[in-house]
């Protein structure tokens, strides 16, 4: 079972980015689920969303404290929360940002893992490009599928037109295909 854990803040579509991972995962046949875990649900709080992935039933229902992979939608709280606890060594690390995770004052932790699971993306930038808003889940998603082969982004491109209104959904595909085609031609260690 693949568990992600994903982190945020209200109003940056993290749980959105949970339940379209759990569709895309739908779409190719296997076994998800996705929800959200917030004390508070004003714009702005810390918010964690969660996905289980299998190829049977899921029987688990409490909240993933030992992730797979994290997704960090907002760089502020890497050292306001501790959003790796839990996270195993051979976890992937998807982090919202322009820079590395060594200018992100993360270079001693990224020393303890392999440097191909680890990846920054502008994510918060390609959704401002192509959806005029700064909710980087669909960017950080696409990358995600690009980067652990976990999804195909046929699959969570399904999810996002499934999502969406057509125009929004459009806006947003063209997102994740920048994003995947982003992820997928960088070389990792340049981000580590």
């Amino acid at each position: 079972m693949l568990q992600v854990r994903i982190h945020g803040r209200g109003g940056q579509g993290a749980v959105t980015a949970a339940e379209m991972l759990a569709v895309a995962a739908f779409f190719e046949g296997r076994h998800a689920q996705a929800f959200p875990s917030f004390g508070s649900e004003r714009m702005g709080a810390p918010v964690m969303a969660f996905c289980r992935i299998d190829d049977k039933p899921i029987r688990l229902r409490e909240p993933v404290m030992a992730p797979d992979a994290l997704i960090v939608q907002d760089p502020t709280l890497l050292h306001q929360v501790d959003v790796f606890s839990g996270l195993h060594r051979e976890g992937y690390v998807l982090i919202n940002s322009q820079r590395s995770f060594e200018e992100l004052g993360l270079g001693e932790f990224a020393r303890d893992f392999h440097h191909f699971r680890l990846f920054t993306l502008p994510a918060t930038e390609l959704a401002l490009k192509h959806v005029g808003r700064p909710v980087p889940n669909v960017p950080l998603l696409a990358a995600f599928s690009a980067l652990t082969a976990i999804i195909r982004l046929e699959s969570l491109l399904h999810a996002i037109r499934d999502k969406f209104p057509a125009k929004v959904a459009e806006a947003n595909v063209a997102a994740a295909v920048e994003a995947f085609d982003y992820a997928s031609r960088t070389p990792e260690t340049e981000h580590a």
